[in-house]
């Protein structure tokens, strides 16, 4: 029963902390977009998604990873032999990585907040798709556990995610050379507009 108890949390706190993965990277998207706003707009947006960030990271992301690592060790204690199980191996080393991937956040969000911007945009879309990949395996192997499937249904469902994932991609590229080219026009007829009124 206790495992139950510590198997019920330990999904809780999976899903709340993914949650924030999936959200926080995209928040960083916005932010870093944010930075390419006029004033006063880019003032008021930088500040807004720092705190956003902030709240998000220590109140709901990081309580989330405590208590998903800790109902793990409670489960590993309840029932040791599951150490033996190469499927745990690999699950452990994919979350090791999102851990790492975790901290990283932190380090870019306290990067933001002091003005520094080391990715643009469209390279923190692609950051933002790493947790959805993980997340996937991390579940397959909970499921299938050491019998993961390597069937032709396994590489159509992983081919049908790297689509949308690259869809997802190519939409969100098509939408900012529309918006920059949107931004161009706008700025042509803003200096036609002058120059005519200058001649007159």
């Amino acid at each position: 029963m206790n495992y139950l108890w510590f198997k019920a949390f330990h999904i809780v706190g999976v899903v709340t902390w993914f949650a924030g993965l999936f959200y926080l990277p995209r928040l960083f998207v916005y932010h870093a977009e944010a930075t390419e706003q006029p004033e006063p707009a880019r003032s008021i947006l930088l500040q807004q998604y720092q705190i956003m960030e902030k709240r998000l990271y220590s109140l709901i992301m990081t309580p989330s990873l405590v208590l998903t690592l800790v109902m793990a060790i409670a489960m590993l204690i309840t029932t040791p032999a599951l150490l033996h199980d190469t499927w745990l191996h690999v699950k452990m080393a994919l979350v090791g990585f999102i851990v790492i991937y975790h901290f990283y956040c932190g380090r870019l969000m306290k990067q933001m907040a002091a003005g520094q911007f080391r990715f643009s945009g469209q390279q923190l879309r692609w950051f933002n798709e790493v947790p959805t990949v993980f997340f996937i395996l991390i579940v397959m192997l909970a499921v299938f556990k050491n019998n993961l499937p390597t069937n032709a249904t396994a590489w159509l469902i992983v081919l049908l995610i790297v689509a949308m994932a690259a869809i997802i991609q190519l939409y969100a590229r098509k939408r900012r050379l529309a918006r920059e080219q949107a931004s161009a026009s706008a700025a042509l007829n803003e200096s036609s507009v002058e120059g005519s009124a200058s001649s007159v």
